[in-house]
């Protein structure tokens, strides 16, 4: 049987310097209903993507001070655009010293347009076809990105998910260690039945205490070892 959430909170609280600490760190990572992330427009979704598959490995905060060079890198993201990139514009990018240059990543950038074109043409925009997943089945959700996109491995297409405004758990080590301590894991695992055993025990919290994915993942995260510095990327 799993502990009331109310006692985990209290746990990050006590790390965090408080409830009101908590709490702001945790509007850092806001969520929104389905019907704002439908609205968004498909090169947002596009650039969300992009901004996580850059990030991943570098300094979030170097990846935005160069952001507004890869918005004009990509034809501000349009996926059409991005998707029949010329091998011209590519070897550019490769020799723009403003741009964060690598070659796999920009070709995952080609890829994942056409994959967004692909949602768009079977469900509207790619952004409803995200919208209208159910939080509860967050894990398949996660499997279909890995599947279909590019560079969408790790921790990546979780927090793409999360960048959405779309409520998501992250199987950080943080997090992990956390389920463990709870008795939810024996060891760390990213197996499918591992994170089918994750989103149980989160819907279940979720159910009983009222918050969303992203709000249980973070302060389950919070809630173990010693107090780590300020990060620049919430999500």
């Amino acid at each position: 049987m799993l502990r009331d959430f109310e006692e985990i909170y209290a746990l990050a609280a006590a790390r965090k310097g408080g409830p009101a600490a908590l709490e702001a760190l945790l509007a850092e990572t806001p969520t929104v209903a389905p019907a704002v992330v439908a609205e968004l427009s498909d090169d947002r979704v596009l650039s969300r993507m992009t901004r996580r598959i850059f990030a991943a490995g570098f300094s979030y905060r170097t990846i935005g001070r160069k952001w507004d060079a890869f918005e004009i890198a990509f034809s501000g993201f349009d996926p059409r655009a991005c998707a029949a990139m010329s091998e011209q514009h590519f070897d550019a990018l490769m020799a723009d010293r403003n741009f964060t240059r690598n070659g796999p990543k920009v070709q995952a950038v080609m890829r994942n347009a056409r994959f967004l074109l692909d949602l768009a043409a079977e469900h509207g925009t790619a952004a409803k076809f995200f919208a209208a997943w159910p939080d509860t089945d967050f894990i398949n959700l996660v499997a279909l990105i890995r599947k279909r996109g590019s560079y969408m491995g790790g921790e990546t297409a979780m927090r793409f998910i999360r960048a959405l405004g779309k409520p998501a758990f992250v199987n950080s080590p943080d997090m992990v260690a956390a389920l463990i301590r709870e008795g939810v894991l024996t060891s760390p695992s990213a197996s499918r039945r591992a994170m089918a055993t994750m989103q149980a025990a989160l819907n279940e919290w979720v159910a009983s205490w009222g918050r969303d994915l992203t709000v249980i993942s973070r302060v389950l995260s919070m809630s173990v070892g010693a107090a780590p510095p300020p990060s620049s990327d919430p999500w």
